[in-house]
């Protein structure tokens, strides 16, 4: 179908409502696991969702790549979603942190007027946590390299430097996990807990969410679906996990090494 503007106004789909079927499930599976250990409608909700993200984002790749959707103007208003979406991740984040700060600054007398409160043991800022933060702000340099090759069309060196920024991720989740595993308190115990494990737990989330992210983009890149003028879906992702970055920055300073 023709048309006579730059603009694309996007077919019928099915994926928001499956995508919304998936969630949904997914949420509800995950409280019936924590309270009857029944992982059936997890592992549905978690099928539906990964289902849905591959056949949406491979949709989108499509549009943006073979059929000439995303013209100039298009792509300006991707890039107006996605920094409006980044601003709402800060904002999101900044609760977890007010609520931090709010408890630490003036710790209430059921604390024992002390931050961390009696009886807890907090994590030594200075072994995983500090290997995590080099991890990360390594990625960061690598993600930089990647955009950088791709603009100078050194696919060699992007495809590289974007599976190192991968690799990282997996290996920053993998220790987070671990330091999780090996945590000696739990979120259920008092206002600490429940703070550390929301904030760093939520960035852990976006870390994985980044890292999925960026392997699509490695997918894409791997099938020359970018140029050095057209690659605003692999620009998405690296300010995305710059982003994450940040945010990981202001964790540690703040949860990790100050409030230790």
């Amino acid at each position: 179908m023709s048309h006579n503007h730059s603009f694309h106004l996007v077919d019928y789909s099915p994926w928001p409502l499956t995508g919304s079927l998936g969630t949904m499930s997914l949420t509800l599976g995950m409280v019936n696991w924590f309270h009857s250990s029944n992982m059936i409608l997890l592992l549905l909700g978690v099928n539906i969702t990964l289902l849905t993200m591959y056949q949406w984002w491979r949709d989108i790749s499509r549009e943006g790549t073979f059929q000439g959707l995303h013209t100039f103007k298009v792509s300006k208003g991707l890039r107006y979603g996605m920094i409006l979406f980044i601003v709402s991740e800060v904002l999101f984040f900044f609760s977890f942190f007010w609520s931090f700060f709010h408890s630490s600054l003036s710790p209430a007398i059921e604390l024992g007027a002390l931050w961390p409160p009696m009886n807890i043991s907090p994590f030594n800022a200075f072994q995983i946590p500090l290997l995590n933060t080099a991890i990360l702000l390594s990625s960061g340099i690598s993600i930089t390299w990647a955009h950088h090759s791709l603009i100078m069309n050194n696919h060699s060196q992007t495809v590289k430097s974007l599976m190192l920024t991968i690799s990282l991720g997996i290996y920053f989740s993998i220790l987070q996990g671990y330091e999780y595993l090996e945590a000696p308190f739990t979120i259920a115990d008092s206002i600490y807990g429940s703070t550390f494990f929301m904030a760093t737990g939520f960035h852990g989330i976006h870390v994985i969410i980044g890292t999925l992210f960026l392997l699509v983009c490695w997918i894409r890149l791997s099938n020359f679906n970018f140029s050095a003028s057209h690659h605003f879906g692999f620009e998405a992702a690296a300010w995305y996990w710059h982003f994450v970055d940040v945010v990981w920055l202001f964790l540690y300073i703040s949860i990790y090494w100050w409030g230790s």
